[in-house]
């Protein structure tokens, strides 16, 4: 699949998608997401009308996989090949892309849009391998609060009133200087909400810098 070609078929076909995402995910050939099996002799490949397209049986574990297991896709019912189209807008927008546009641009719901948005970046979340900074090093902690226009917002009184009737979230973020960036959506900006998290993820030999 070309990386920037808008009109790739595996873009409007599920077949092409599930060719590109299993020359993606397994380059040498099928592995086993059960047994962790790579033997291709050992691995073989579905057949017949009754046999859904990519299903793969493994003799090692006798079980059977295909390329979405294991992944966020696995057991969906959105085409693969909206899956693929909306990986490829959410990695090429340099801004961002709302579940909004992503409805417009897929032809799907924005139930849809919203579930594919919030799976997507799931997927391209970096886990924590520790606490930030260290002995020498500078941890910068801010907060801020996300959320869109008042009028465009359904959130109730008792929400609002939760949130500083501001409609939106509070988010704070920890940055290590020329390293990782965390962010952690909080109840409150409290010491007794910030505090457990600082004490986390934030390693107590270093320099924290807050305002």
């Amino acid at each position: 699949m070309a990386k920037a070609d808008i009109q790739s078929a595996a873009f409007t076909d599920d077949n092409k998608a599930r060719e590109a995402l299993e020359a993606i995910r397994w380059p040498e050939g099928p592995v086993c997401p059960h047994c962790g099996n790579l033997d291709q002799e050992m691995i073989a490949k579905g057949k017949g009308r009754a046999i859904r397209p990519g299903l793969y049986y493994c003799a090692a574990c006798n079980g059977q996989f295909t390329v979405t297991v294991g992944t966020v896709m696995e057991r969906s019912k959105i085409p693969l090949s909206k899956w693929l189209f909306a990986m490829h807008l959410m990695g090429a927008s340099k801004k961002g892309i709302s579940a909004l546009q992503l409805q417009r641009m897929l032809g799907v719901t924005y139930k849809t849009a919203w579930f594919l948005c919030h799976r997507i970046r799931e997927a391209m979340t970096t886990a924590a391998s520790g606490p930030l900074g260290g002995s020498g090093k500078i941890v910068e902690a801010d907060e801020t609060w996300i959320g869109g226009k008042e009028a465009n917002k359904h959130v109730g009184k008792r929400n609002k009133k939760n949130i500083g009737g501001m409609g939106k979230r509070p988010v704070l973020a920890l940055t290590e200087r020329n390293g990782e960036s965390r962010s952690f959506r909080v109840a409150s900006v409290t010491g007794a909400t910030l505090r457990p998290i600082l004490d986390t993820h934030v390693n107590r030999e270093s320099a924290l810098m807050t305002d």
